[in-house]
């Protein structure tokens, strides 16, 4: 597989730090763009951290500039009480950021909430929906709605399977289904994906485009 210079806007994070190591151990050229680049403690010959605003458009465009893709792992912070307001602002002066750059291959990683569970009847709008999650499920089926009608960008929209928490992490299999706007569930009705295992699907999709303009999902 030839070589990638990609940006990743949240590498710190819960998710983007396991695509960090993903795309260092395949090889490619990675620019970290986060908030703190101290929390960033991994040393690579392909790694280039830098402090980054995501909530300025021209700031994202002057940092990914030159870069073959972007993957956008930003997330406000699930405790932030402000998280519908700030996940909207930062998606769409990344998006703004990515285009300005001349950046056409654009991944984003979204949530859950926005999967169909019924004809018509999402995730996040079910009676049971954790109401922690609520306002971040909100925000990204909403920022998916503008995403859709990106016509620049060659974007591809990543709804995680419903299970993936900080307290269960997994183990990297490899393995993994896929589909668009419905949940992957395994023979237990569970739709679960570890970490790792998602951080696989987010640079198999980097290398293949298997979903360009499209949302999808992946879960065992």
């Amino acid at each position: 597989m030839e070589s990638k210079k990609v940006a990743l806007i949240g590498a710190s994070g819960f998710v983007g730090a396991h695509i960090l190591q993903e795309l260092l151990n395949r090889g490619h050229q990675v620019t970290a763009i986060v908030r703190n680049p101290e929390k960033i403690t991994t040393e690579h010959p392909n790694l280039v951290v830098k402090k980054g605003d995501v909530y300025n458009e021209d700031a994202v465009a002057a940092l990914v500039s030159g870069m073959d893709a972007v993957i956008n792992a930003f997330n406000p912070g699930w405790d932030n009480p402000n998280i519908y307001a700030d996940f909207m602002t930062g998606s769409k002066a990344i998006q703004a950021g990515v285009k300005k750059a001349g950046v056409k291959r654009f991944i984003t990683i979204g949530g859950a909430g926005s999967l169909e569970i019924a004809p018509g009847m999402q995730l996040v709008d079910t009676p049971n929906f954790p109401a922690q999650f609520k306002d971040g499920a909100t925000a990204a089926r909403d920022y998916l709605n503008i995403l859709k009608e990106e016509k620049d960008l060659d974007w591809t929209f990543l709804s995680p399977a419903i299970e993936m928490s900080p307290a269960h992490p997994g183990e990297r299999t490899g393995l993994y289904r896929t589909s668009l706007d419905t949940p992957v569930f395994d023979e237990d009705g569970r739709s679960r994906l570890s970490v790792e295992d998602t951080a696989i699907v987010i640079v198999d999709e980097l290398e293949q485009s298997n979903h360009i303009r499209r949302r999808f999902t992946a879960a065992y």
